[in-house]
């Protein structure tokens, strides 16, 4: 029973040595409205996906990885000493079609976003300033990721994506995008192949999240100061 205990305790100690960690862009209205409005769609077409909301924020993805937890406050700071030169909120971005990731027989939608000298910039900044508390990119388990008792499991592929995005999803690679959700591919295919009608929109916020499955925006860890290095406040 001892040696039982001890091993579960060993266990769940390791388990916590690394989170999944995403730095984002929060989007203003606008893009939230056409979000919102996609995954209502998405999920009269396949009602077992999610919708968008507290544990499903609908966000930019900067840079992601997984990160050593001991490590998130020292993240926190750097990443707030580079928000802090960057004046995002000025920022107009542009949202141009939509896309998605094939999972078998359905898929993960999203709106992509023109990818920006300063957005390109951005994600290096935080890149370089973050990059010696990163964990290996083979470390990460089901258990660095935000879960509920609504959604307790993480698949493989969104760990997958977590362990490559620094290596597949930055520089050139990069397309920013406003995940909308989970639909069947027949119906994303037909969303791809009409005409999208363009929008711009601004940020009004950057945060740090935990990822959650289908790499969604999980659980809030913190919420970055934009303008004053340094400062971040605490969310949870």
């Amino acid at each position: 029973m001892s040696a039982t205990i001890d091993n579960k305790e060993i266990s769940r100690a390791a388990q916590n040595l690394v989170t999944a960690l995403d730095i984002v862009l929060e989007p203003d209205e606008t893009m939230i409205r056409h979000a919102q409005a996609a995954n209502a769609e998405l999920l009269k077409n396949f009602p077992k996906g999610y919708a968008l909301g507290n544990e499903h924020a609908p966000h930019i993805s900067v840079m992601g990885g997984y990160v050593y937890t001991a490590s998130l406050d020292k993240i926190y700071a750097a990443a707030a000493e580079v928000l802090a030169r960057e004046n995002v909120t000025s920022w107009k971005l542009k949202a141009f079609k939509y896309y998605y990731i094939p999972l078998k027989e359905i898929g993960l939608g999203g709106i992509v976003v023109e990818p920006t000298a300063d957005l390109i910039r951005l994600q290096k900044e935080l890149m370089d300033a973050t990059a010696v508390f990163m964990a290996p990119a083979d470390s990460g388990t089901a258990a660095a990721f935000a879960t509920t008792p609504d959604e307790p499991e993480i698949n493989q592929p969104t760990m997958d994506a977590v362990a490559t995005y620094l290596s597949g999803h930055t520089g050139e690679h990069y397309s920013p995008h406003v995940t909308i959700g989970v639909g069947t591919r027949d119906y994303l295919d037909a969303l791809l192949a009409a005409p999208f009608p363009a929008f711009t929109f601004s940020v009004v916020a950057a945060s740090a999240y935990q990822f959650g499955n289908f790499g969604t925006a999980a659980k809030k860890l913190h919420s970055f100061t934009l303008g004053e290095p340094g400062q971040t406040s605490q969310v949870a």
